[in-house]
């Protein structure tokens, strides 16, 4: 940890991305005393922010960034010390995910935000049968990847701000039971494969306690420590739905990866609520 846990007193944190994860994140964070700030980018969600207890800004990143936007997001960022950073790569064009996100970047570094918390994804490692520990996939601004180049851009430079990235693996809670992902399909592979999940609630858990720990300077996995295969797991899931069930083809059963999240269970003094995840999915 860089310094001793922050009281939430007189910390303001921008989320930017106020959608499935970041909106129940920042009205945590409103719950635990911090001052939020959040984005969007629909409309009619700035009330449902401005009701939580949080200060709603209309902002979109993209290729039609304007003038404007840059003014909002400026507006957003003047005065906050911490920024999470919640913005999908599906948000970007094809192969422009370090693009989308560069004017943030930009920002935060003439506004003087203190930390960045980057909500990145196991995804960046390969998709290869053995277990992924967070060395095996490096973030840098030449990296061969679009989310480890954009991960890089928000390393620390030059003593600006502090940084910490979190690689969620595949997320599940509510309105997104994973019952539905692969419910009725025939014949998939890699039924013994291990699923590398994460809860909802573990992931606003997690997030939160980074903030109040003062984490900042690591890279950390985050899913669940239990890793039922893929056919057990999502015949549970289905069963818990009423929904028929996927089948396997036992002559494409190879294992996948496994994502290690152990660096992340010895530093944060974080207990994980969902970490069975077939208990999990009375949850979804």
């Amino acid at each position: 940890m860089t310094a001793s846990a922050t009281s939430s007193s007189n910390l303001t944190v921008a989320v930017l991305g106020c959608g499935w994860l970041g909106l129940p994140l920042a009205k945590a964070l409103v719950a635990a005393g911090y001052s939020v700030v959040g984005s969007t980018t629909t409309p009619n969600q700035l009330l449902t922010l401005r009701d939580a207890g949080i200060t709603p800004y209309l902002l979109r990143l993209g290729t039609d960034f304007t003038p404007t936007d840059a003014d909002t997001l400026r507006t957003m960022l003047t005065g906050v010390d911490v920024l999470v950073l919640n913005v999908p790569p599906r948000a970007a064009a094809a192969n422009n995910y370090p693009g989308l996100l560069r004017p943030v970047g930009s920002v935060v570094a003439s506004v003087g935000v203190r930390h960045v918390l980057f909500v990145s994804s196991t995804s960046v490692y390969p998709d290869a049968p053995r277990t992924m520990q967070e060395a095996d996939a490096v973030s840098s601004p030449d990296a061969s990847s679009d989310l480890l180049r954009a991960e890089g851009h928000f390393t620390p430079r030059r003593g600006q701000w502090l940084s910490t990235v979190v690689r969620f693996g595949g997320l599940i809670g509510p309105d997104r039971p994973p019952g539905r992902f692969l419910a009725g399909r025939q014949g998939l592979p890699n039924a013994g494969a291990p699923v590398n999940l994460i809860h909802l609630d573990d992931c606003i858990g997690l997030l939160t306690s980074i903030i109040r720990e003062n984490a900042w300077g690591y890279t950390f996995n985050a899913c669940s420590s239990q890793h039922p295969s893929r056919q057990e797991f999502y015949t549970a899931a289905a069963q818990k739905l009423g929904v028929a069930p996927p089948t396997f083809d036992a002559q494409k059963n190879r294992t996948g990866k496994l994502i290690d999240s152990s660096f992340l269970h010895r530093t944060l003094p974080y207990q994980f609520q969902r970490d069975n995840l077939i208990t999990a999915l009375d949850y979804c």
